[in-house]
């Protein structure tokens, strides 16, 4: 299992909070949301959100918006390897490393117009109200478009972030394919977007990512800003149970080796296991293969893939284990052959402490209602937060939808989240003038 470690924090607390912008500070809330709604018009979904996958046509036009919009800013756009951009406006000290901000562009196939994209064009607009501001800061701040966030093309989730982080291999990543057989490495040079930098050369001060929730708690609470503490760990566990496929009408019962009664079984174990450890561990099953999958034919064998999370490690381990030990009883015990596989995860995260509270006293002295909150979703700040002092700052969403088409966010939420970003940011960039 990968393991995150956070390695220095940024200026302590003294420092930070004499370099605080004054709360007169603000985005601009209108040129953040026409923003939104531009981008949302490239790879428009059919139910009013967006299908803006990863290196698809639809991200090649959304890259080149986004860099038109930050050369209009007056910034200069790298991109590495991996086609990781980065938009870099330049401060004062040649030597400072820089503050970056971002998340992504691409989406789910049936995606919404506000994951990811919040995070990247909110980070734009900073850029862009400290050039109407005409604030300087001792350190660059660039603004990142990760690529491939969301894994849904390309599994696995967060995939160039984590090769900027060192946890996988280009060469890897490259040869991942998707449905059709087209490898990540081909499809990155056919849409043009294919860098000269050495991906993971970029040393960065800090980074920050806004993101809307993706969970109903800041709306339930009624909060305005969600301060990221902790990012959850994850493990995905693939569960292949093997029976004997028959046919349903003349088989008697007990004569059955029925591998889809078996993966029942095995799901409601996990429900159980996930219930042991609330309110803060969840589990569920989201991908099924049934075989051979017809109506009048007893499955004779079934895949699925058991997702665990918790902030702790030790509650992550221990469900892995109960998994493996619960589901073998169940197979045993109807004459079942089971296999486990770990096919994914990551390691809880914890935050670094000089960037959370950077975000913490930012909604302080803006007024906005705020509380601290663990990440349910993998994001790439998860990644970056083993090469660089990281933290988020999250917007809620109604409802708690994301990843459909029907996500959505009011203008007051992106704003809140983006003001909060931007003071943040000016606290660890340090205006000089």
């Amino acid at each position: 299992m990968v393991k995150i470690y956070t390695f220095h924090k940024v200026e302590n607390a003294k420092e930070t909070a004499m370099a605080a912008p004054g709360e007169n500070l603000k985005i601009n809330p209108d040129r953040l949301w026409d923003s939104l709604m531009e981008m949302a018009q490239i790879g428009p979904g059919v139910a009013g959100g967006n299908n803006r996958q990863t290196l698809t046509d639809e991200d090649a036009e959304g890259r080149a918006l986004f860099q038109k919009w930050c050369e209009a800013a007056g910034c200069t756009m790298g991109l590495d390897t991996m086609g990781n951009m980065f938009a870099q406006r330049d401060g004062t000290d040649p030597d400072a490393l820089p503050v970056y901000v971002g998340s992504h562009l691409d989406t789910q196939p049936t995606g919404g117009k506000y994951d990811g994209v919040l995070g990247v064009l909110g980070g734009l607009e900073l850029l862009r109200t400290m050039n109407d501001l005409g604030i300087k800061t001792k350190h660059p701040v660039v603004v990142t478009n990760w690529t491939n966030e969301e894994g849904t093309r390309y599994a696995p989730a967060m995939l160039s972030s984590g090769v900027f982080a060192g946890i996988h291999t280009q060469e890897w990543a490259y040869a991942k394919t998707d449905a059709e057989g087209l490898s990540f490495g081909d499809e990155l040079k056919r849409i043009g977007w294919q860098g000269d930098e050495e991906v993971g050369a970029r040393k960065m001060h800090a980074f920050f990512e806004l993101h809307i929730e993706q969970g109903p708690i800041l709306e339930t609470e009624g909060k305005d800003i969600g301060v990221v503490t902790h990012g959850q760990g994850l493990s995905w566990t693939q569960v292949t149970v093997t029976g004997k496929d028959a046919h349903t009408g003349s088989t008697p019962m007990p004569m059955r080796k029925n591998a889809g009664l078996g993966m029942a079984r095995m799901l409601e174990a996990v429900d159980q296991i996930a219930w042991s450890h609330a309110p803060h561990a969840v589990g569920a099953a989201g991908h099924f293969e049934v075989y051979p999958n017809s109506r009048n034919v007893i499955p004779g064998q079934v895949i699925f893939t058991v997702d665990f999370r918790s902030p702790d490690l030790s509650v992550i381990e221990d469900m892995e284990k109960r998994l493996r030990v619960e589901g073998q009883k169940i197979a045993d015990d109807m004459g079942l052959e089971v296999a486990f596989e770990k096919v994914g995860g990551f390691d809880p995260v914890t935050f670094d402490e000089g960037c959370v509270s950077a975000i913490r006293s930012a909604a302080e002295r803006l007024g906005y209602s705020h509380m601290d909150v663990i990440s349910g979703a993998g994001h790439d700040a998860c990644w970056i937060n083993g090469v660089a002092p990281t933290a988020m700052v999250m917007c809620p969403c109604v409802d708690g939808l994301s990843h459909n088409e029907a996500e959505e966010i009011t203008k007051d939420w992106a704003k809140a989240g983006a003001d909060v970003l931007l003071h943040a940011v000016l606290e660890t960039a340090k205006i000089v003038g």
